[in-house]
């Protein structure tokens, strides 16, 4: 039963990262596409999670913890540019 689940969220996350990706390129503002990307970055994290379990290891888990600490330092970075115009002050 687990791995038929596994399998259906595997198809639903990929759905999703396909529609971000939609999203990231056809958005109509740059906000709207930092917002994909911001999302991409969550769905890869739940992607490489959903693999962890599959496989039965601990160190993909630690990989996601990774993509998180990137996903959001490169978030704030990006909104900062974009309200300010500068990261560093």
């Amino acid at each position: 039963m687990l791995e038929t689940v596994i399998l259906i969220v595997f198809a639903m996350i990929g759905v999703s990262l396909l529609l971000n990706l939609w999203r990231l390129v056809k958005g109509p503002s740059v906000p709207d596409r930092i917002l994909a990307l911001d999302t991409m970055y969550i769905n890869s994290i739940a992607l490489i999670i959903l693999y962890g379990l599959s496989m039965g290891t601990e160190l993909y888990f630690e990989a996601a913890l990774l993509i998180a600490m990137l996903g959001f330092v490169s978030t704030v970075a990006v909104c900062k540019y974009l309200l300010r115009g500068d990261i560093i002050e």
